[in-house]
Formats: structure tokens, sequence, C-alpha cells
């Protein structure tokens, strides 16, 4: 399961707002990349969820992750920082044993 913090639903739903289109879902997934192996990847998507997709719904918000991706991320945290200097979507995930210091990729 994947979770969103309350801040970072709301942040989701702001950005799902000004789609403007009726099935948009927040994709979450992984990548091989970065400075840690594995990057996390966060985008809108419009699609309806694919066969091999998990969908975890929150206060509104249609959380798709892929069945690959999902291995890496189950019991991870969404949450939202609204900081002048760099503020953003955060990653706080049990499974990861490193992670770069900017938070944005990590090594299982």
């Amino acid at each position: 399961m994947i979770t969103m913090t309350p801040p970072a639903i709301e942040e989701a739903k702001r950005l799902i707002a000004r789609q403007q289109e009726p099935h948009v879902g927040l994709r979450v997934g992984v990548k091989g990349g970065g400075c840690s192996g594995m990057t996390y990847v966060l985008n809108l998507d419009t699609a309806e969820p694919r066969p091999d997709d998990q969908v975890f719904k929150q206060d509104g918000v249609n959380i798709l992750v892929d069945a690959k991706s999902h291995q890496y991320l189950d019991g991870m945290t969404i949450a939202y920082n609204h900081s002048l200097m760099g503020g953003g979507f955060e990653f706080q995930n049990p499974q990861a044993k490193k992670s770069c210091g900017c938070g944005t990729s990590f090594t299982v």
C-alpha cells in the first residue's frame, strides 16, 4: 500500500484539478538511475489503470502503481513540503536501504 499525507493529498488534488480531465490519477513508479541506483517517478496520468496496476484510493485521489514498481514502493508514504527553498513531494520509503541527499533516488 502507498499512502499520502494530508498536505500531499491537497497538492495532488490541486494539480489534478488544473488538468480539467475526468479521470486523472497520480502515477508513482521507479526507474533505474540516480545517484543511488533507482529514481522515484511521479506523474499525472489521464489514462485508465493498466492491467498490472495497483490502484490505491485516498481522499478522492487515485494512486496508480505498476506491479514492478510496487515491489520497491510497498509501504511508502508520499509527503509534501511547503518550503520556499525547494518544497515539493517527498518519499518516505521503508524499503530504501540508502537514499541520496536530495531524496529522489534510493537503493533497496
